[in-house]
């Protein structure tokens, strides 16, 4: 990674943590009189405010803040990625009868358990279809990176924690292997395609195996993209994720300020 890389990727993250600290603060402090707001709607929920106002606040903040900040990592991710590939959000085509068939027939036997999903599963699906039995369709995707010096097409749904249960395991996977077909479709061939499943962090603790089974369930090992694998791709580099983990705490005491703030106003001492 050269120096300008590295210094374009920290820029984004602090812009990133600064936009999100003030625009946090902002929403919060403004809805202080607002009996709808988000911190004081708790007040309706007697079986939370009859806990007091601490837990009140807290339990409200912390849901508001853990939800504000994975969107904030998802933008920040796309702003990142933007500096190395071209990014889309969406793939449109065309997709063949055969090939839904044949992805229904891989998710029903992951389903069943009776296969071990492997990318080698679809990598050999079928191109040359009868024009009689194609749509069109359109997909919107978390994640559409092309890399224009390799030629590589990267299709990733992002679960910023990686939660995920039976049903939208099975659905996040079709609508992956369907915007997988429509690029094949296009391309003609699917060697520079590749499919991924990413979280933003590691719920089991940095560097330690992927576990999920919901997720194991459709998705193999070779898909996923967890935490640091799925930085050092965005960025681009081997050591992606220390860059931005390392400019984000340099940047967290702007966040803890606007925390501050807000709690200054909802829990005056």
């Amino acid at each position: 990674m050269t120096v300008e890389n590295e210094s374009a990727i920290r820029a984004v993250v602090s812009a990133c943590v600064r936009s999100y600290a003030s625009a946090f603060a902002d929403r919060h402090l403004a809805e202080s009189d607002d009996p709808e707001g988000t911190i004081n709607m708790k007040i309706h929920n007697i079986f939370i405010s009859s806990l007091g106002a601490d837990i009140q606040y807290y339990s409200a903040l912390a849901r508001s803040l853990d939800s504000s900040l994975g969107n904030m990592l998802e933008q920040m991710a796309i702003s990142i990625a933007r500096l190395h590939y071209r990014v889309e959000q969406h793939v449109e085509g065309v997709l063949y009868r055969q090939q839904t068939e044949f992805i229904a027939n891989i998710l029903e036997a992951y389903k069943r358990h009776a296969k071990i999903p492997c990318r080698a599963d679809y990598t050999c699906i079928c191109t040359n279809n009868n024009p009689n039995g194609e749509i069109r369709k359109r997909h919107e995707s978390d994640y559409y990176l092309y890399d224009d010096a390799d030629d590589m097409h990267y299709l990733i749904e992002l679960k910023i924690g990686g939660d995920l249960d039976n049903k939208k395991a099975r659905s996040e996977k079709e609508a992956l292997l369907e915007q997988y077909c429509i690029l094949a479709n296009h391309l003609g061939s699917t060697d520079k395609i590749r499919i991924c499943f990413a979280t933003a962090y590691n719920r089991y603790g940095e560097g330690n195996p992927w576990k999920q089974g919901r997720v194991l369930q459709f998705f193999s090992k070779e898909e996923l993209l967890i935490s640091r694998d799925f930085w050092n791709l965005v960025c681009k580099s081997d050591n992606g994720y220390e860059i931005i983990i390392d400019e984000y705490k340099a940047n967290a005491h702007l966040i803890i300020d606007a925390l501050k703030q807000i709690k200054q106003v909802y829990l005056p001492e």
